[in-house]
């Protein structure tokens, strides 16, 4: 009798630290040892009736081109290039988030001489939706692998058209952007009508699209529940992407201040990055308590924040 009470208390302990392991819901379960695979999908926008060339790296056990993404379901992040910049410029944030379990997107689009910034605003816009109709295509790589959570991120002119995306649009979840530009039609006029939570990365040094006069006056007139504007100290423009010949071409112009390592500047950027997507598009709230932590601790930014 003794031995079978000593069991039923075994099983009840196995069971609660079952129920108590399983409780946590908002952490980011990922695989281990994800990897990177790579694809180029063609969407298609039939109102505009406009080709969306796009690449796309996503979560995969075998690196490569066209490889099976890996078993889960994962977030879609569609990111704006900035003004004659290819989206290779910006490797070090699929290199950092897609391991994390996120699929990421660049469109390919307005990267001439004269972009139509309202196009690629709707081309972002367009993508958010589309990727998400992908899980419910037996024929795409991302068949029954992709969680309904999107984030429009961008960076320069792509920040500007992030706002042109994610006006009065309640499709996505959260807004990102670095160094964002003023825009055609009006990215600051478009942020009162923003109402997600959004995340504006600023450097101190940036001599192209200045704070003060750019993500500032954006932010203040964003009408998102919770909105977070980090200006990274000695930060520019160009470093919050790898190094691209007419983005640090166009900012010798102009920059007069020494700026921190473009690595230094992307790693601080990725560390509250990655924490604001976890609470976005992983529903973590342990992640927005570091988030918050870090942003009080922190010597190398300075921030603004509010959040109701």
């Amino acid at each position: 009798m003794r031995i079978f009470n000593i069991i039923k208390i075994i099983i009840l302990i196995i069971v609660i630290q079952s129920c108590s392991s399983n409780d946590d819901t908002n952490t980011n379960m990922v695989e281990e040892n994800l990897t990177i695979g790579h694809t180029t999908i063609v969407f298609y926008d039939d109102v505009r009736d406009r080709n969306i060339e796009t690449q796309i790296y996503y979560p995969s056990a075998t690196p490569g081109d066209d490889t099976n993404i890996s078993p889960g379901n994962y977030p879609v992040i569609i990111f704006g290039h900035g003004f004659l910049m290819d989206w290779e410029s910006y490797q070090n944030y699929w290199e950092e988030l897609v391991p994390e379990g996120y699929i990421i997107c660049f469109p390919t689009t307005e990267m001439s001489l004269s972009p139509s910034h309202e196009d690629f605003g709707k081309d972002l816009k367009t993508l958010a939706v589309q990727m998400q109709d992908q899980s419910e295509d037996e024929n795409s790589i991302f068949h029954n692998s992709i969680l309904p959570k999107t984030a429009i991120m961008g960076h320069s002119m792509g920040g500007g058209a992030s706002f042109l995306a994610s006006e009065n649009n309640s499709t996505i979840n959260t807004m990102v952007n670095f160094a964002a530009a003023e825009t055609m039609p009006s990215a600051i006029s478009s942020a009162f009508n923003v109402a997600i939570p959004s995340l504006i990365f600023s450097g101190e040094n940036d001599c192209v699209a200045p704070a003060d006069v750019n993500q500032d006056v954006m932010y203040n007139n964003l009408a998102s529940p919770c909105k977070t504007q980090i200006k990274i100290i000695d930060g520019n423009h160009c470093n919050f992407a790898n190094s691209n010949l007419s983005c640090d071409l166009g900012e010798s112009f102009c920059s007069s201040n020494p700026s921190i390592a473009r690595e230094q500047q992307q790693q601080i950027t990725t560390d509250f990055l990655k924490l604001w997507l976890d609470y976005t598009l992983y529903d973590n709230q342990n992640s927005l308590n570091l988030f918050n932590d870090q942003l009080q601790t922190s010597t190398l930014i300075n921030y603004s924040q509010s959040c109701n």
